[in-house]
């Protein structure tokens, strides 16, 4: 698929990012850039980590900024993807396969400078992200929120998708997620950070959590670590 426009695009990260239209099987979706600003602490190509959103809002959820905010320093681009859907002003997500048709025909775009690209996302964004590294070549895959499970239906398991990336994969989970809490994930060959008290957009109770900076703290330095560690 072919790009189509580039332009400016409001965001709530750090400035000097930018925006690009990039057409898909599933429509016209979109990508903000945030460049990296400092240098990696290995010889290697700087890393993108592309992000896809989740059914329920866009690009404008905490983690996602956060991320966007803080990794450029530390040498890793941050791409915020917005699927077709959310482009298009619906309310509604599409069917999986429809996310994923609209992933792949962005990966040319994301892949395009000759960087290794971390697949990731948030829930929906995140499962989008397990399905199809193997397929598309990612370097990793972040899982912010992965869905486990439906609230309350334990036994509608999605670990299937998580233990199927066959890269390096990172799930990062709030404590009190009802998609999934960290003790609740099987064994596999991945690994999990908590951040404490969080529940699926990674919002903390004002008197038992962190607080909402230090929860993006815990959740931006697991972030960095592990990406650091990938070399």
């Amino acid at each position: 698929m072919g790009h189509v426009s580039t332009a400016e695009h409001p965001s709530t990260a750090e400035p000097g990012h930018r925006s690009e239209t990039v057409d898909t099987a599933a429509g016209p979706a979109r990508i903000t850039w945030f460049p990296a600003t400092g240098t990696t602490k290995t010889p290697a190509p700087r890393p993108v980590l592309a992000l896809g959103h989740g059914a329920g809002g866009g690009i404008e959820a905490r983690d996602l900024q956060a991320l966007a905010a803080a990794l450029p320093a530390h040498g890793v681009t941050v791409a915020l993807v917005e699927q077709p859907w959310r482009v298009a002003g619906k309310r509604l997500a599409p069917a999986p396969k429809t996310l994923d048709a609209g992933w792949r025909g962005l990966w040319p775009t994301l892949t395009a400078a000759g960087a290794p690209v971390v697949a990731g996302g948030r829930s929906a964004g995140a499962r989008v992200a397990c399905r199809t590294a193997a397929e598309l070549g990612a370097r990793a895959v972040l899982a912010l929120s992965f869905p486990l499970h439906p609230p309350g239906r334990p036994e509608k398991s999605r670990a299937d998708e998580l233990l199927g990336t066959g890269v390096p994969t990172l799930v990062v989970q709030g404590g009190r997620d009802p998609f999934g809490r960290p003790d609740e994930f099987p064994p596999g060959e991945y690994r999990i950070a908590e951040v404490p008290y969080g529940d699926h957009g990674f919002a903390v109770p004002k008197r038992t959590g962190p607080g909402e900076e230090a929860a993006m703290g815990i959740l931006t330095g697991a972030v960095t670590d592990w990406l650091t560690a990938l070399g």
